[in-house]
């Protein structure tokens, strides 16, 4: 088993930046790819970002240019800075781990871009 625990949600104005954090334990691996998704209300869950063991990184066209993922191996931790946040951006975010074997997801965390 992998645990996933997410961080650094919150509530930002359009424009506005955040970086989340997700931090595994457990069984894990350094060969796994890492990243996050997002579902928004009412819409399917979605890929924001990954990034493999090498460091191949993946992004949806919606955020390129405004999202950075990145890892820790030493931690097992992944982040996504998040900058020029928009409204569209609303969404609960969950970490993801995978590639290995069994995939698994955090709990997720609240995302909310609003004036």
């Amino acid at each position: 088993q992998v645990q996933l625990v997410e961080s650094g949600g919150g509530l930002v104005q359009p424009g506005g930046s955040l970086t989340l954090s997700c931090a595994a334990s457990g069984r894990i691996s350094s060969l796994a790819t890492m990243g996050w998704y997002r579902q928004a209300p009412g819409k399917q869950r979605e890929l924001v970002a990954t990034i493999t063991w090498s460091g191949y990184k993946t992004y949806a066209d919606s955020v390129k240019g405004r999202f950075t993922v990145s890892r820790d191996s030493a931690k097992s931790t992944v982040y996504l800075r998040m900058n020029n946040l928009k409204p569209e951006d609303t969404a609960v975010y969950y970490c993801y781990y995978g590639g290995v074997g069994p995939d698994f997801w955090g709990q997720g965390t609240q995302v909310t871009v609003s004036s």
